[in-house]
């Protein structure tokens, strides 16, 4: 028909936009000789449009009279020469690199290689089989009613995020509706932010939401990429996460506006290091076939091959003008049109490498800081990739917060009694000064976490000595190997009523930990309530039980629920635990006081010695009211109460004095032990009901910690009250 004969169109936007008459195709390559928009009909068939027009490397055209729903792919033709890096393969159809909507998963059964299979040469063969296996992008209407939605703006200061997966959080939720369970309507359902608000959470961090796809390999064994760390379009929700026959890109939007409503961020895991078309015998599903050498970091003298810092099979060539604007796209496309709050960045380090360095200057990192929309939202990275000098924590530029991989080890280390640690401990729990101290960043640039996806969770750490990763199917050799997790005499679940024991007051010594360290705490979601992976400890392709949270909750699971919600809520009634400047150790107004002090169980400031020495597993940090050096919103300075933070990570029962530096009668009151067993029913609010005189000694139980106030003035309500439960 005469719509099909395209018009002149524009080369801005990139991808499919719709503007109420028509659409209008943008398709970047330097190096295709043509290029064909396929659309597509309910029934299958596909009618081919060439674009003509091409205006610096971009090819496009305008079709009249195309809707919104629209299914399309594309084609792309040119020379298919990999040993010069080049793999055009008309045969093949593409997903649009700036697709925002699919229509459903891809099919290895429909073809997705664009080489001859089979063929002894490898991937050097051009196949001439039709491959359609790749899901087709959807025209979409953007609009959606955003009224009243306004993004929390919580400070990173006041932010405590809690990592989570979309399908996970709601698969076993008895009072989620089954209709939309492990769905983006799912997380923001009811009782789900009902949980979340009780527990004092102010962000919730999902794992990857672009659309990904599951790799061959995991097919061939009946597993799944549960995590989603193999992204294919980096503009389009992904869709397994809708509900049946619903609209991802308005779910998603909707859950954003409900989360939003409840004073709840949006903070999504992004995968722009790798995608899912792996190495030179990967599949191809967009950007191979569109634009290889743009796309993919290519080894210089064998073009045929990729580089692969990420242990996936190819790089992102962030070296490249249009790969590092498709990025930035990305990411504004998901500020500004999906509201999002912030982004965790996978395996960063992979992003700053613009030769083979990583350097912290690269375009990448100069982009986003003066970008007026990215730079604006909370920027997080995994410090880390597998490549040499790939790990980073601590080198990422003002403006960005990471993940504090050595917090994580330093303080399993410490709990487990490994000994020799307590220097460490001490940088950790004051806000890793010697990380972030220097560049211009505050203590909440380190993101603190006991665990995360990536390993144990909270119970297992506790309970399993070695991992347990046999249904991954790899004959227990992927995962990691020094999770320096301890299991009390009984590798998993034990009927033991000491084990059971100490395994809970353990957990509630990590939690109680992370969530009073300077810096921001990160949760692992359901390690409030307990959850087990049987000890598996890279469930990445785990759709099932092993990964779903299980929300069947018994006193205990209730009771550590109750304890969590109560260590968040002390952490934001005392902005002496959530600074936002560094300690300076320097002495207040004249006295012998100063506004962080270290101290030994017998009462002595902790010497360089006790430090460094191997055997010292426990000690005292005193964080005085008066040295907080930080005003209100309305200019006040701001105080607090003394606080003494107790840690016994020995095997023995230790008589801690409980130091008064700033003087006077008043005693210390113990607002959190974890030698308590917590009810289940109550708020958490009761007391430990132990009042020290100042100087006075405490008995703290082996293994358990104690935070301990000593009133300066009644606590405030916080300025971010929790208000009104939804």
């Amino acid at each position: 028909g005469p719509r099909m004969r395209p018009i002149h169109g524009s080369p801005y936007p990139l991808g499919a936009s719709w503007d109420g008459h028509g659409v209008n195709f943008a398709v970047y390559s330097e190096h295709a000789t043509r290029i064909d928009v396929c659309l597509f009909d309910d029934g299958g068939n596909e009618t081919r449009v060439t674009l003509r027009e091409r205006t610096a490397f971009v090819w496009h055209g305008y079709l009249r009279g195309l809707k919104p729903g629209q299914k399309y792919g594309l084609r792309a033709h040119g020379p298919y020469e990999p040993e010069k890096g080049l793999r055009f393969n008309p045969n093949c159809l593409l997903l649009d690199p700036y697709a925002v909507s699919l229509d459903g998963a891809e099919s290895f059964d429909k073809g997705l290689f664009a080489y001859e299979l089979g063929n002894p040469e490898g991937d050097l063969r051009r196949s001439d089989k039709d491959a359609r296996g790749v899901p087709l992008a959807v025209v979409i209407d953007p609009s959606f009613d955003w009224t009243g939605d306004n993004k929390p703006n919580v400070p990173f200061s006041r932010s405590v995020i809690y990592e989570t997966h979309v399908r996970g959080l709601t698969m076993r939720h008895p009072e989620v509706p089954e209709a939309i369970r492990g769905t983006y309507a799912g997380v923001a359902s009811e009782p789900v932010i009902r949980h979340l608000k009780a527990l004092g959470i102010t962000a919730v961090e999902l794992m990857p939401v672009h659309a990904f796809v599951d790799d061959s390999t995991l097919r061939d064994k009946k597993l799944r990429n549960y995590w989603g760390y193999n992204t294919i379009a980096y503009l389009a929700p992904e869709t397994r996460y809708r509900t049946e026959g619903g609209d991802a890109v308005r779910e998603f939007k909707s859950m954003v506006k409900a989360l939003h409503s409840a004073g709840l961020e949006v903070i999504l895991d992004v995968v722009y290091n790798h995608t899912a078309e792996g190495n030179h015998l990967g599949p191809t599903f967009s950007f191979k076939g569109i634009d290889n050498p743009t796309y993919y970091r290519l080894v210089g003298d064998k073009p045929r091959f990729y580089f692969d810092y990420t242990g996936t099979g190819n790089s992102l060539n962030v070296r490249h003008p249009q790969t590092l604007e498709l990025i930035m796209d990305s990411l504004r496309y998901w500020i500004v049109e999906m509201h999002v709050d912030g982004f965790r960045f996978d395996l960063a380090a992979t992003l700053a490498r613009s030769l083979h360095e990583v350097d912290q200057l690269s375009s990448f990192f100069t982009i986003v800081h003066q970008d007026p929309v990215i730079s604006r939202v909370k920027l997080i990275a995994e410090p880390w990739d597998v490549g040499e000098g790939g790990y980073q924590v601590g080198n990422f530029p003002v403006r960005w917060t990471e993940w504090n991989g050595l917090y994580r080890d330093t303080m399993r280390a410490f709990w487990k009694g490994s000994g020799g640690v307590a220097g460490e401990v001490g940088y950790r729990l004051s806000g890793s000064s010697d990380l972030y101290q220097d560049d211009g960043r505050r203590p909440y640039a380190s993101v603190n976490f006991i665990t995360a996806h990536d390993g144990f969770t909270m119970n297992d750490l506790v309970a399993y000595e070695k991992k347990h990763n046999e249904a991954n199917g790899e004959n227990n050799r992927d995962g990691n190997d020094n999770e320096h997790s301890f299991n009390f005499g009984t590798e998993g679940p034990s009927s033991d009523p000491n084990i059971q024991s100490v395994r809970r007051r353990s957990v509630r010594n990590l939690m109680a930990t992370l969530l009073l360290s300077q810096g921001t705490p990160m949760l692992c979601g359901g390690d409030e309530m307990g959850r087990t992976q049987n000890g598996n400890n890279n469930a990445y392709c785990q759709d099932n039980e092993t990964s779903w949270y299980d929300w069947n909750l018994d006193d205990d699971k209730k009771a550590l629920i109750t304890f969590t919600s109560r260590l968040i809520e002390l952490r934001d009634k005392h902005p002496g635990l959530r600074r936002s400047k560094f300690f300076k150790g320097r002495r207040i107004r004249g006295t012998d006081t100063r506004d962080i002090m270290w101290f030994r169980h017998d009462g002595a400031e902790m010497s360089d010695e006790d430090w460094k020495n191997a055997g010292t597993s426990s000690l005292g940090m005193y964080l005085s009211g008066k040295g907080l050096d930080e005003t209100d919103e309305e200019g006040n300075p701001v105080f607090d109460d003394n606080l003494l933070l107790l840690l016994n990570a020995s095997d023995l029962d230790l008589d801690f004095v409980a130091r008064a530096p700033e003087g006077g009668e008043d005693p210390w009151e113990v607002i959190i032990d974890t030698a308590l067993e917590p009810s289940a029913g109550a708020r958490g609010d009761e007391k430990a009901n132990e009042i020290i005189p100042p100087e006075a000694r405490t008995r703290m139980f082996a293994r358990s910690l104690k935070l301990l106030r000593r009133g300066t003035q009644p606590v405030r309500e916080s300025f971010y009250s929790r208000g009104s439960q939804t």
